[in-house]
């Protein structure tokens, strides 16, 4: 089994990939808890998190399908350099709604990062099997997730600190030269058959029309019940999840009273408990049989809806603390398990457009959620609101465990690998 360390340390390809992903998702969280703090300085509503919430999904969502498309037709690699310098634009451009009046900035700024989003982030698991090879892919993979937990954790304490110290624009512009540092990272990447995916020729009807392409994608997802069941799995999660994103500012700011800094230990014990389930899998899960992840999901998700549940309860931040890392851990030892399912059973050319749809239906989803949430935050208690959510997201363990116990999860066949195609992630001298 290949060590994160001896990964580091040997893969090139993967070690460029890896420093920019720490960087630019620091910077991520920067902007985060800077936008929430500053809408929530503006208004002290919890509606207009969801607004800001709502302006980064739906942007998130309507990228889906064009991104998947582009990541299966052209070089991955740079559709990533490209997303990440239009990022580093618009990011730049958030110092601008510091002294705005009004968050009309916000949610236009918001929007226009997220529509480049997902082609650079589904771009990233499109490519990890190229990188890595057969023995390196879990290690990749769990130290991928591990790393964007980690930031989280890391992100969000520093930026609650640097919010207060230096400002909203000091966040704003880390989060624009992190993007910068990340697309001269993915510049360096190197392999031998270059980043363009192994597919059969496109016909006439489908350079014209690419959503005829984008369709033979959802075919192939339908036809893979795994698959569409990994999907459905991260469309549970979100129906709760997406509440989550308005209720962890709420709670830090209004219901703890605790300003940014409340909002950053939330997101940041988050990020812990996402940690301590990241170092589960990596160590004990990836050894469960088949059969055991599949009963694995339904555990996590009775754990995560559960601890939840008492997060939205408990009295103080610290205890709310303890239960929201227990239920992230949960999230975590199965967000792990089932990527390394995708990885291993997704032929290289639906990659982009399968990450590129999870992403699109978790967005849709957590669409849903965050609305709802926002408007429930008018009118109830934000610890009720709390407590549906979690109830909700845990109903993913029933409807998974009903198509596993009724033999409707079978195992699809391994796919071929970059160890199989002699794609090792060693650069090209």
């Amino acid at each position: 089994m290949i060590g994160f360390t001896t990964l580091l340390r040997t893969n090139r390809n993967y070690r460029f990939m890896w420093m920019g992903q720490v960087v630019s998702e620091i910077g991520d969280h920067f902007n985060n808890i800077a936008v929430f703090s500053l809408a929530l300085e503006h208004t002290k509503s919890g509606l207009v998190v969801s607004g800001v919430m709502l302006s980064r999904a739906i942007p998130a969502v309507l990228a889906g399908p064009i991104a998947g498309v582009l990541l299966d037709r052209v070089d991955r690699r740079r559709i990533m350099i490209v997303s990440d310098l239009i990022r580093f634009v618009i990011a730049l451009g958030f110092i601008l709604s510091v002294h705005a009046s009004g968050n009309w900035m916000l949610y236009v700024f918001s929007a226009l990062l997220m529509f480049a989003s997902p082609f650079f982030t589904s771009g990233r698991s499109s490519i990890l099997p190229r990188i890595a090879s057969q023995e390196e892919l879990h290690a990749a993979n769990s130290l991928t997730q591990t790393t964007q937990w980690t930031t989280l954790t890391i992100g969000t304490f520093l930026a609650g600190f640097s919010v207060m110290k230096f400002g909203y624009a000091g966040a704003f512009v880390f989060n624009a030269l992190s993007f910068l540092i990340s697309a001269i990272c993915i510049g360096q990447l190197r392999v031998p058959e270059g980043f363009t995916p192994r597919r059969r020729e496109l016909n006439e009807t489908e350079v014209v029309r690419p959503w005829h392409e984008y369709a033979e994608g959802l075919r192939y997802m339908k036809t893979s019940p795994l698959i569409l069941g990994i999907a459905l799995v991260g469309v549970g999660w979100a129906s709760g999840g997406g509440a989550s994103q308005i209720l962890f500012s709420v709670f830090g700011e209004l219901v703890f009273h605790r300003g940014p800094d409340g909002i950053s230990i939330i997101w940041g014990c988050a990020g812990i408990g996402l940690l301590l389930g990241a170092a589960f899998a990596y160590t004990v899960a990836r050894k469960f049989s088949f059969s055991a992840y599949k009963t694995s999901v339904v555990f996590c998700y009775i754990v995560h809806g559960g601890a939840y549940i008492l997060f939205s309860q408990m009295p103080t931040i610290q205890w709310a603390c303890v239960f929201i890392a227990l239920s992230r851990a949960a999230v975590g030892v199965s967000s792990i398990s089932n990527t390394s399912q995708l990885l291993r059973h997704i032929p290289d050319e639906f990659r982009g457009r399968v990450f590129s749809t999870l992403e699109s239906m978790t967005w849709s989803t957590m669409m849903i959620s965050m609305l709802a949430a926002g408007i429930a935050s008018q009118y109830f208690d934000p610890r009720a609101i709390g407590a549906c959510a979690g109830a909700l997201s845990s109903t993913t363990a029933v409807f998974w465990g009903w198509a596993n116990w009724t033999g409707r999860l079978p195992e699809p066949a391994v796919t071929e690998t970059a160890d199989e195609l002699e794609l090792h992630g060693d650069p090209v001298v």
